[in-house]
């Protein structure tokens, strides 16, 4: 959805977060600007929301922000070792690194928005939630209640066509058990 970020606009963004936010470790400051005095390293950067899912990531906090202060992940490994991650960035400087900035605003922020790419490892249902999965479980339910009716239904009009009372009882008692099945789970909603 993004276009190319530049490396001139990666420059500027980084200079313009150091000299507006003041970070919880200072090894972030390092990292950082190390990025932008190494134009090798900073084409294999990319800033993204959801550091964590990335195969290399990093986070990185203001001190106006809750969140933590620095992580840095590769693939299934995480550490707060500012400097593992700087060494493992200089060591692997083709390896595209992804970079989350936790500030006050970040969403609202013209200039971090500019500079941010959407991030390709974010699992498909990582923005759905609770409340969304409950309403489709409800809908799903639902929907899957009429379906039962309707085939019920449908069978008990079979045995009416073919005057088959028996079958005609036996379906009429499971119509009703799945009406009061329904009911049920209505009053629990």
């Amino acid at each position: 959805m993004h276009i190319s970020v530049t490396m001139q606009d990666k420059k500027t963004f980084i200079r313009w977060f150091l000299d507006n936010y003041q970070l919880k470790r200072r090894e972030s400051v390092w990292i950082l600007n190390y990025l932008i005095n190494h134009d090798s390293f900073l084409d294999n950067v990319h800033f993204i929301r959801e550091a964590r899912f990335s195969p290399r990531g990093i986070i990185i906090s203001a001190h106006c922000s809750e969140e933590v202060p620095f992580r840095f992940y590769k693939d299934n490994i995480v550490t707060t070792d500012a400097e593992k991650s700087f060494h493992d960035i200089r060591m692997n400087k083709k390896d595209p690194v992804y970079i989350q900035l936790n500030f006050k605003n970040a969403n609202q922020s013209m200039e971090y928005v500019a500079v941010l790419e959407d991030n390709p490892f974010l699992p498909e249902d990582h923005y759905v939630t609770k409340e969304d999965r409950q309403l489709a479980t409800r809908l799903l339910d639902a929907s899957h209640f009429q379906y039962k009716k309707r085939k019920l239904q449908e069978a008990i009009d079979l045995a009416l066509d073919k005057r088959d009372e028996k079958k005609f009882r036996l379906l009429s008692r499971a119509m009703k058990q799945l009406k009061e099945e329904e009911e049920s789970i209505i009053e629990h909603i």
